[in-house]
């Protein structure tokens, strides 16, 4: 997909005003945003596409993109922050955190705390 993503002129945010049917010229208008995916840049586009085939294999991005592993996971930390997703990890870190220190505090049993810890996977 080749969709310009940024205005040229002011590198603002594009928005799609129009779109057309193929087959008979229906013309739709409105404001449409742009798919999230849409948005990413060739080299954002081509490391997911490597990592979706790849089925999340590090190794195999690695070896696919002749990478380091660090640089895999900084790539894929950084598509992650850039899709809204990093916010996800962060949370589940804090809940995890929370449940090992109820667990250090005596608020909970390790069974209780090996159960939450399961449940968060």
């Amino acid at each position: 997909m080749n969709i310009p993503n940024k205005c040229p002129s002011c590198s603002g945010k594009i928005m799609v005003t129009e779109l057309c049917c193929d087959e008979c010229k229906t013309l739709v208008k409105g404001n449409f945003e742009l798919p999230e995916l849409a948005c990413l840049n060739e080299e954002e586009d081509r490391f997911l596409k490597v990592f979706l085939s790849a089925r999340g294999s590090i190794k195999e991005v690695e070896r696919c993109l002749g990478i380091s592993y660090p640089t895999v996971k900084s790539r894929l930390e950084a598509l992650l922050a850039r899709l809204g997703l990093g916010q996800l990890q962060s949370e589940a870190k804090r809940r995890r955190l929370e449940i090992v220190e109820k667990l250090e505090q005596g608020g909970i049993q390790a069974s209780e705390a090996i159960k939450l810890l399961r449940e968060l996977e």
